[in-house]
C-alpha cells in the first residue's frame, strides 16, 4: 500500500490550494487501491481545522475534513503555525489532532510521495 503525505499551507479562503488539496485526498481514499493519505496543516491552513465556519459551499470544508476523518485518514495542525494564529485553546473539528514539527518529519520519512499545496 502507498503512503501518501498532503501538506497543506494556503489558507482555506482566498485560493483554491487548500481545497484542491481536500479535493485530492478525498479523490484517493475512493481510489480501488486506496493509499494510506496523511494530512499535515501549516500556516493559514491551520485555520481549517476549526468547526462552524461558514463557507458557502453545499458540503462545506469541514464536511470534506469530516469525511477524511471518517475513513481514517491522519490530519494534524501544526502546533506552532496554531498557536501563532491564536488556535491553541480552541476547539478542533472531531478526529484532527495538533501535530508537532517531529511528528511531520517522521511522516516524511515514511511516505512513498509528499505533495503540497
Amino acid at each position: 500500500m502507498q503512503n501518501i503525505l498532503i501538506i497543506i499551507h494556503a489558507g482555506p479562503y482566498g485560493s483554491e490550494r487548500c481545497l484542491s488539496g481536500l479535493r485530492l485526498a478525498t479523490a484517493l481514499i475512493g481510489h480501488d487501491a486506496a493509499p494510506k493519505v496523511r494530512l499535515f496543516l501549516m500556516s493559514d491552513a491551520t485555520v481549517l481545522a476549526l468547526p462552524n465556519q461558514i463557507d458557502g459551499a453545499s458540503n462545506g470544508l469541514q464536511g470534506m475534513v469530516e469525511t477524511l476523518v471518517g475513513h481514517g485518514v491522519d490530519i494534524r495542525a501544526c502546533r506552532t503555525c496554531a498557536l501563532a494564529r491564536g488556535l491553541g485553546e480552541l476547539p478542533l473539528i472531531p478526529g484532527v489532532v495538533i501535530g508537532t514539527l517531529a511528528e511531520l518529519a517522521q511522516a516524511t520519512l515514511d511516505a512513498d510521495k509528499v505533495i503540497t499545496f
